[in-house]
């Protein structure tokens, strides 16, 4: 079934309908046609409150097709879906970080040095040199977090205080 809003923008197909942690919020896997008349397959959020843009299409979606869907269970995002979406740092944080939690980057730069040689370490001695960002998951950095035996959660916590300095 293919619904049209008022703003040009069709809802071909709903594949899925998952809850949220929220009551009455959902993420649907949807087809659609936005106002650029280009069409593809998406993740939609769905609030009740939301009056704009598809919302109210979903919406009505919802209401119109009720029992002829099933609600998928919410599954909580692992520690590693998390971290993949954390905001990438700059070099900058990155290098500040390590020096106010006590790691001086002449001990990165011996971590770098005394990897095995080949393709590996040559991909994390440029990384190292010539990044400008380095998301939360970059192999680069999981080496070195591994070698200053750092956990994952205290990669974390040492994440979130790049992001602020």
């Amino acid at each position: 079934m293919t619904i049209e809003n008022s703003i040009s923008i069709v809802l071909h197909e709903v594949f899925s309908v998952g809850n949220t942690p929220e009551p009455d919020v959902y993420v649907l896997d949807i087809d659609i046609t936005d106002l650029n008349n280009e069409r593809y397959r998406c993740i939609y959020n769905s609030r009740p409150d939301d009056t704009f843009g598809l919302n109210p299409t979903i919406r009505q979606w919802l209401t119109d097709n009720e029992g002829e869907y099933e609600v998928l269970p919410y599954v909580p995002p692992t520690a590693e879906q998390i971290r993949a979406g954390l905001q990438p740092i700059t070099r900058r944080q990155l290098r500040l970080t390590l020096v106010r939690n006590g790691f001086s980057l002449d001990s990165i730069v011996g971590i770098i040095a005394g990897l095995p040689n080949g393709q590996a370490k040559d991909e994390a001695q440029i990384e190292w040199d010539d990044a400008t960002t380095f998301d939360r998951l970059n192999p680069t950095l999981l080496t070195i977090a591994s070698a200053l035996e750092l956990s994952p959660e205290t990669v974390d916590t040492m994440w979130n205080e790049a992001l602020a300095a």
